[in-house]
């Protein structure tokens, strides 16, 4: 029988990449990888709280990737927008090393079905055609999760909490996917310690799907009181969107939150929350509802 496998860990140090791999990192999960080994440029006390919990720290430089992942058998990248240049080193090293199973920084929505152009995403697609180009023999998997649970009701969003009101760009009865860090973190775990034969090219993640006229509701029953929930045209906004262009995407989600494309649960988009979940796998997914009892129907309030 062979060993388990080894995971490295790429952009740690980040917000999402530290949220992974503490993940990896609890017993569980733990016991199902050789080694849990999180890449850095440096060393930091968010990467010693990784250390200290049984991560192995490996500092690389540019030129020396391939000695960073001597040994690894899977790589997760979780390399945020500002290391494109750093994903293509590393992508390109890959064929040099014992690496079979690749996930590259996706981890949000599925931007492969946009009908427009946007920075971020084209920077993102340009790394995934690259991987059929130079690690054709690797498996890559693209894990979409939809929002992250945790991050998702604010106004950026157009969830006023505080005021009292919530703005959907288009219909208010569109459901939307949340799934939490910790969450996709397991799904991860999952998928990173399974064969890479039996890994889909492809993983949709469905923790929670709720409409702006839902999460009113739970939130206000959690303690937010009464929030009004109005509706601004879609069609008029996202050509609003489109016609000035911006880096950040928050504007862009909110028009594909409108056209059922963040839409995860079986009748939209499907999902694969079957691979992950039951058999002593990943209980049930975190909830809005479990968000709205942790905030008191409140989250976010300071920002609005």
């Amino acid at each position: 029988m062979s060993s388990p496998p080894t995971v490295a860990i790429a952009g740690a140090s980040g917000n999402l990449g530290a949220s992974m791999a503490q993940v990896f990192l609890e017993p569980a999960f733990r016991a199902r990888f050789t080694d849990v080994i999180v890449l850095a440029r440096g060393n930091s006390a968010k990467i010693q709280q990784l250390v200290s919990k049984g991560a192995r720290l490996r500092q690389y430089s540019e030129d020396k990737l391939e000695e960073a992942l001597e040994g690894v058998d899977v790589l997760v990248n979780t390399v945020g927008p500002s290391g494109h240049k750093f994903k293509e080193s590393l992508l390109r090293c890959l064929p040099r090393t014992a690496v079979r199973l690749y996930f590259p920084s996706e981890f949000g929505v599925n931007h492969y079905l946009h009908d427009f152009d946007h920075e971020e995403w084209n920077a993102k697609k340009h790394h995934f055609r690259l991987t059929s180009q130079l690690i054709p023999n690797i498996r890559v998997c693209r894990v979409y999760p939809g929002l992250f649970l945790e991050e998702s009701i604010g106004p950026w969003f157009g969830f006023f909490t505080k005021q009292g009101k919530y703005e959907a760009i288009g219909s208010p009865a569109q459901p939307v996917t949340y799934t939490s860090m910790d969450d996709t973190g397991k799904a991860l775990a999952v998928l990173a310690s399974s064969p890479p034969a039996a890994v889909p090219a492809e993983v949709y993640l469905s923790g929670d799907s709720k409409s702006f006229a839902e999460i009113a509701k739970i939130m206000g029953e959690a303690g937010a009181g009464h929030i009004d929930v109005s509706r601004i045209p879609l069609n008029e906004y996202k050509a609003q969107v489109l016609s000035k262009p911006s880096p950040t995407p928050e504007r862009y989600l909110r028009f594909l939150m409108a056209e059922g494309k963040i839409d995860h649960r079986s009748e939209g988009l499907g999902n694969h929350n079957h691979l992950v979940q039951g058999a002593g796998e990943v209980e049930a997914f975190k909830s809005m509802t479990d968000l709205a009892k942790e905030t008191q129907g409140r989250p976010w309030v300071d920002s609005d």
